[in-house]
């Protein structure tokens, strides 16, 4: 069995962003050498996700809007998390939402995708170094 283990990382400049992350997952599918198998890709802080959904820039201006909705940046003082110090409980909570981690069927040494599906990192505590893994495994 095949396997390659990569890292990658961002530093998103706004408190919240999207990055498309499809091409390095498609790199590293290439460099892996794997055919058949899988990719696990998964955000490494707990205020990112990684999704797949729509590249489109009003889908991602409506989960903007629809998860400030459900979990308000302010104010702070409404969330007992950061009576710690912090300010960043809302971004603990979308994260929640959005989800930790995808998997990706690799088939003919390409991601096995849906129509219009991408992968995307989610950044919701931004303006600092953070990371995500990408795992395959296969043959």
């Amino acid at each position: 069995m095949k396997h390659l283990r990569k890292e990658l990382w961002f530093e998103v400049p706004s408190r919240r962003g999207f990055v498309n992350i499809t091409p390095d997952v498609e790199a590293a599918v290439a460099e892996s050498g794997v055919r058949n198998g899988l990719v696990l890709v998964n955000a490494m802080h707990i205020t990112a996700s990684v999704f797949i959904n729509d590249d489109e820039r009003g889908l991602h201006h409506d989960y903007e809007k629809w998860l400030e909705e459900l979990a308000p940046h302010e104010p702070i003082t409404q969330y007992r998390h950061n009576n710690t110090g912090e300010d960043n409980a809302d971004a603990h909570l979308k994260r929640q939402i959005m989800g930790r981690e995808v998997v990706v069927a690799i088939t003919d040494g390409q991601l096995d995708f849906g129509p219009w599906e991408q992968i995307f990192y989610g950044e919701f505590d931004g303006r600092r170094r953070k990371r995500a893994l990408i795992k395959i495994i296969g043959e």
